[in-house]
C-alpha cells in the first residue's frame, strides 16, 4: 500500500509540473515571476465624520444671472459653506488690475457677488469671499517685479482692489474674507506689506481672514499670526496609480498629516484647505497641475477621484486642528457650463461618483 501511495504522489507531481509547464518556453533553472496578490481595501463611506468641520464648496462664477435657485442642490448635498471667487484680471509682468464695475462676466461684477451672497445666506450658507487674480498667459505665483518702484505701483492696485472687495463682505455680513490667493513671489519677497494690508483690512472688516497660498509655499508665509485661519490650497501629490484605493491615498497622507499638524501648533492657528479637488482622470492624486495639461488625452476615471476625495475627508475629519476645506469646485448652471466631455474631465464632482461620496460624508 505504501509503494502506491507513493507511486500515486509521483504522478500528481508529474501532472502538476506539466500543468505549470504549459507551452511556455520556459528554460529549466529560470525562476517563475508570481503575480503579487492584490489586498482589498475595505473603506465604506463614513457619514458624520465632518459634523464639526467647514463642509465647503467653490462656485464657479457664472457669465450670466442665475436661471434657477443654484443654493438647493448645495443644501441637498450637505454643503455649509460656498466660495465666492470674483476675479481681477492682470497683464503679464505687469502692475495694472483691471476688476469690473461692467463688462466681463456678470458672476465677477459686485451685482452678481452680492447676488449670489444674498442667495447662499437666504438658503443658509455660509461665504468665503477669494477674491482672485489671473491672466490667460501667467499664473499670479509668478508674477514678480525687479524694483520697489514696480512692487509699489503693484501693492497700490491690489490694495484698492482688496479693501474693495472688503467693504462688500463687510457689508454682506460674510464670515470669511480672503485677503489674497497664490501671490507667491509678493508674500515671500514683501511680508511687510502684507502685514500692513491686513491692518488696513481689520479697519473694513469684522470677520474671519485668511490667505490661500500654494500647496507647497504654505510654510513660507510668514504672517500667519496676523489671521485667522492657515489656508492651504491643498493639491499635494500622493499617488502616480491610476486608480490607488482609499487606504493607499490615506497612507500617503501620513507625511503630510504629520508636517501640517506641526505647522498648525508652532503657529497657533487652525489649518483651513481654501481650496482641494482632483479631475476625474487616472492619475488624478498625482501632479494635477500636470495632467491638466494633459487632460484630453487621458481616461476620464470617476472612481480615482472619488477615491481621492474620500480619502483626503477621512484622514483629516478626526483632526482638531483642521478647520475643513472647499472642494474646487461646483457649476451652478450645470447644463450651459463647458460641455459634457469638458465636465467629465474637470474637477467638478456634478453627476459623478464624487458626488455620492460627499453627499454621504456631508450627512451629519
Amino acid at each position: 500500500m505504501r509503494y502506491l501511495i507513493l507511486a500515486g504522489l509521483f504522478l500528481m507531481g508529474l501532472t502538476l509540473g506539466a500543468l505549470n509547464r504549459g507551452d511556455s518556453n520556459e528554460k529549466e533553472g529560470d525562476v517563475l515571476e508570481v503575480e503579487p496578490v492584490k489586498t482589498v481595501c475595505a473603506a465604506p463611506i463614513q457619514s458624520g465624520l465632518l459634523s464639526n468641520k467647514i463642509k465647503g464648496i467653490s462656485l464657479v462664477a457664472p457669465p450670466n444671472p442665475f436661471s434657477n435657485e443654484p443654493m438647493l442642490p448645495l443644501n441637498e448635498l450637505g454643503v455649509d459653506y460656498i466660495a465666492v471667487i470674483p476675479y481681477g484680471y492682470f497683464k503679464k509682468n505687469d502692475s495694472s488690475i483691471k476688476s469690473f464695475s461692467s463688462g466681463g462676466w456678470w458672476g465677477d461684477r459686485p451685482e452678481g457677488v452680492c447676488n449670489t451672497i444674498e442667495r447662499a445666506h437666504d438658503k443658509g450658507l455660509k461665504v468665503l469671499l477669494k477674491p482672485q487674480l489671473w491672466t490667460h498667459n501667467q499664473w499670479i505665483g509668478d508674477l514678480d517685479f525687479e524694483n520697489d518702484k514696480a512692487w509699489k505701483a503693484f501693492e497700490k492696485n491690489y490694495t484698492r482692489f482688496i479693501l474693495g472687495w472688503a467693504r462688500v463682505a463687510d457689508s454682506m455680513n460674510i464670515e470669511i474674507l480672503c485677503v489674497g490667493t497664490e501671490i507667491r513671489r509678493s508674500t515671500e519677497k514683501r511680508p511687510k506689506y502684507w502685514r500692513g494690508l491686513i491692518k488696513k483690512i481689520r479697519k473694513i472688516y469684522k470677520g474671519k481672514l485668511t490667505y490661500a497660498p500654494n500647496w507647497d509655499d504654505y510654510d513660507k508665509v510668514t504672517f500667519w499670526d496676523a489671521l485667522d485661519y492657515i489656508g492651504v490650497d491643498a493639491y499635494f501629490p500622493l499617488s502616480s496609480e491610476k486608480t490607488p484605493t482609499v487606504c493607499a491615498l490615506k497612507e500617503a497622507w501620513q507625511p503630510t498629516l504629520k508636517t501640517l499638524k506641526a505647522y498648525s501648533k508652532k503657529w497657533k492657528t487652525p489649518i483651513l484647505f481654501t481650496e482641494y479637488g482632483y479631475l476625474s482622470l487616472d492619475g488624478c492624486a498625482g501632479k494635477t497641475w500636470e495632467l491638466e495639461k494633459d487632460r484630453q488625452s487621458v481616461d476620464i476615471n470617476q472612481q480615482g477621484q472619488a477615491n481621492a476625495v474620500q480619502a483626503l475627508l477621512e484622514v483629516f475629519a478626526e483632526e482638531d486642528w483642521w478647520a475643513g476645506g472647499f472642494l474646487w469646485k461646483w457649476y451652478p448652471n450645470y447644463s450651459s457650463a463647458m460641455g459634457e466631455g469638458k465636465r467629465a474631465r474637470d474637477y467638478t464632482p456634478q453627476g459623478k461618483l464624487t458626488e455620492e461620496v460627499m453627499r454621504k460624508m456631508f450627512s451629519d
